[in-house]
């Protein structure tokens, strides 16, 4: 016979901010510890660097909400987006290159960051760093395919996003990079250039 293992308790804590997405946001949930915000119902997450993000946020400007979890930043975008992505990436000549960049859509999940206001559960949890307006409609404000350029509003479409995105995964991937051919090499040897 199989020990089977319970389901883990809910606490206070992980009910309120479950309620709070769902009263607030209209947002689904699942899970309790923590509770996780699903992906391709509301919105889709493009997940970066915090590095990266934090560029690619100067160069845009205005997003939607911004979440920081740890090293990793997750910007929402517009439901159906995380599909776009790999053929975004391609037409913006970024296809083949390794960038530390994920979408996340339909079937997919981050940690719900601690409701704006409140304290999170623990130091490594995730926070907003733009947070999303309770009662209001969330989509409208998330970059989305529109075409090319702006929309005409404050918020970047879509290839503004993923390509500042995407330069800004290459430029902390080439940083990293460098510095550790600067720290990795024998003492008293000069660098050669060509």
């Amino acid at each position: 016979m199989v020990p089977t293992v319970p389901p883990p308790r809910s606490s206070p804590e992980a009910d309120a901010c479950a309620q709070w997405y769902a009263r607030e946001l209209d947002w689904a949930t699942a899970g309790t510890a923590p509770v996780q915000l699903l992906t391709g119902l509301r919105f889709d997450v493009l997940e970066l660097p915090a590095a990266a993000g934090h560029a690619a946020l100067r160069r845009v400007g205005r997003t939607g909400p911004v979440a920081l979890a740890g090293q990793r930043m997750w910007l929402l975008v517009a439901a159906g987006s995380a599909d776009e992505v790999p053929g975004l990436l391609d037409w913006l000549e970024w296809g083949g290159i390794a960038l530390a960049m994920a979408a996340i859509g339909t079937g997919g999940h981050i940690d719900a960051p601690a409701p704006p206001g409140r304290a999170g559960s623990s130091s490594g949890a995730a926070f907003w760093l733009r947070p999303p307006e309770p009662r209001q409609d969330v989509e409208p404000q998330l970059p989305a395919l529109a075409g090319l350029g702006s929309r005409g509003g404050d918020t970047p479409d879509l290839v503004r996003l993923v390509d500042a995105a995407a330069t800004e995964c290459h430029r902390v991937r080439l940083t990293r990079a460098r510095t550790h051919l600067l720290t990795d090499r024998p003492t008293g040897q000069p660098l050669a250039f060509s």
